[in-house]
């Protein structure tokens, strides 16, 4: 039987995480569940609380892990990832709500699926509902044709949602980690590229399904995160896409750039100097014919 690494970073959310952490002793375990490995990202807050509460709850392995230096997303998922030995990593963010009691069964058995395509189950995408109405939070859905799959029970695809996802871990090992200077966005990309370059193929399932407690309304977008997402994207495509779909992402995403900013020129232009600099210091490791073959049969979108 397979076993499960559920691995959460935390940063200043004590009081979602203390929730999430309730969730996790109430759901069903019968040996799936290998360690839970909580890394905190160096919040400013205290967690005493936290630490407290994991101490009386020996019954669930617990690995909580203090980093100095806020990680980010990419470094911090690394870096949580090494306390992982369960087969399937599964990450949640430290705000979803964990109600299907039976959640550690189904995720591992979501690998237990013969191959698709000829390719091996690398990676999972889960169902993500709003926890204020339940309803589908579409930036979580892992397809960007969402009216025609949203009702689908299931689906191959080209990528996966961090804020719900599982992946085998032996091909997060031969993968090596996030790119380090991801700071925030788009590290999911670079993962699901890879795994489709290397024959395996990404699954959405909506029988996993996770209340999320983001706004229906979204988040107002950062101007430095939406920076980020924009050069990272960038940097995706011209590691694993034809040299066509590098021009197009970077263009059209500088132009949603300026519109979400409100003209921010400042971050505007220190994007593009980063973006410009990509073919000169980022080696190419582009997706082979059978793996733009695989992306084209999924529908992915891939101009921007």
């Amino acid at each position: 039987m397979k076993t499960l690494s559920l691995i959460i970073i935390t940063f200043n959310r004590r009081a979602d995480l203390l929730e999430l952490l309730e969730d996790i002793t109430r759901l069903e375990n019968h040996g799936y569940l290998k360690e839970v490995v909580i890394l905190n990202n160096a919040s400013t807050e205290s967690f005493n609380d936290i630490e407290k509460w994991i101490d009386l709850h020996k019954n669930i392995p617990f690995k909580y892990i203090v980093s100095e230096e806020n990680l980010g997303v990419s470094r911090g998922r690394n870096y949580a990832s090494k306390f992982a030995t369960g087969d399937i990593l599964f990450f949640v963010d430290d705000d979803v709500v964990l109600e299907d009691i039976f959640l550690f069964k189904k995720v591992i058995d979501s690998f237990s699926s013969p191959e698709f395509e000829n390719r091996t189950l690398g990676a999972i995408s889960f169902k993500v509902l709003y926890s204020s109405n339940r309803q589908i939070q579409i930036n979580a859905f892992p397809h960007k044709n969402f009216e025609k799959l949203k009702d689908e029970k299931e689906f191959l695809t080209y990528y996966y949602i961090g804020c719900a996802h599982a992946m085998l871990r032996e091909a997060w090992i031969k993968y090596g980690g996030y790119p380090s200077d991801f700071f925030y966005g788009m590290e999911e990309y670079d993962f699901s590229y890879w795994l489709i370059k290397n024959g395996y193929c990404i699954r959405y399932n909506s029988e996993v399904q996770l209340l999320h407690k983001e706004s229906p309304l979204g988040r107002k977008p950062q101007e430095i995160k939406l920076r980020m997402m924009w050069v990272n994207k960038s940097k995706v495509a011209w590691k694993y896409l034809p040299r066509i779909y590098f021009y197009s992402t970077s263009i059209m995403w500088s132009i949603e750039f300026l519109r979400k900013t409100n003209f921010n020129l400042k971050h505007f232009f220190k994007a593009w100097k980063e973006i410009i600099s990509i073919p000169r210091l980022e080696k190419r490791e582009p997706i082979n014919k059978h793996g733009l073959l695989y992306l084209r049969k999924v529908n992915a979108r891939l101009w921007y």
